[in-house]
């Protein structure tokens, strides 16, 4: 799942976007409205947690313009403002829930995991190409019907391969959306997570045919 993090507080921010990416979510950081509507216009998210306090605008404005523009997806307010005006507020603009500071980071997974459940119905929760199964919310993956053991990066790997199948993804994308960093170009860590998980589809397979295409110079596609 990706998800987007607003946020102006940097350790908060960073506190919420390590433990998402620990649980093997796809998290990106916005710490203005500014950031958040540009990362918006080049990339699609599964659900958002919003700041209220931000330091270019209010981001209840941000939530009522998204709700206008028919921006349905699954929107968390988490913010320190817990008068009940400010939350009937926040809901009936479109907010999906409302979260006070200080919070559990565990409570926040619960409450995003059950928006994910509850939007199910009307959005796909089940990524498919080429034999392989991914269940997002039930968190598994098969080649072929044979289940596959991943740890929870290379699950963020697949399910990014899977969401862009046939396009090539660059290093630089992979580093940004799955670790959440660029990486040194000259660094093979990407693709040693990368031939790892060629190897598991194919074992899964039992098949020698190519998943994972290099392309030379370039990146990876999802064949």
């Amino acid at each position: 799942m990706k998800v987007l993090v607003v946020e102006d507080d940097r350790k908060v921010g960073q506190f919420i976007q390590k433990g998402l990416l620990e649980v093997a979510y796809t998290a990106t950081l916005a710490r203005s409205c500014k950031e958040a509507r540009d990362i918006l216009s080049e990339s699609h998210f599964d659900a958002i947690v919003l700041d209220l306090g931000l330091p270019d605008g209010d981001g209840l404005d941000l939530l009522r313009e998204w709700r206008s523009t028919g921006w349905t997806e699954p929107v968390i307010i988490l913010s320190a403002r817990d008068a009940l005006r400010d939350r009937v507020e926040g809901l009936n603009l479109g907010a999906d829930d409302y979260l006070p500071k200080p919070f559990s980071f565990d409570e926040l997974l619960a409450r995003l995991r059950s928006l994910m459940r509850r939007a199910g119905g009307r959005k796909t929760t089940r990524l498919e190409h080429n034999g392989i199964v991914m269940d997002l919310l039930a968190r598994t993956v098969t080649v072929d019907e044979n289940k596959i053991d991943m740890t929870n990066r290379e699950f963020a790997l697949l399910e990014l391969f899977l969401s862009n199948a046939g396009r090539v993804l660059t290093r630089t994308q992979i580093s940004e959306r799955v670790w959440d960093a660029h990486f040194d170009m000259e660094t093979n860590l990407i693709d040693v997570y990368v031939r790892k998980l060629r190897l598991k589809l194919a074992e899964a397979a039992k098949t020698e045919r190519e998943f994972i295409k290099t392309q030379r110079g370039t990146g990876y596609t999802l064949g």
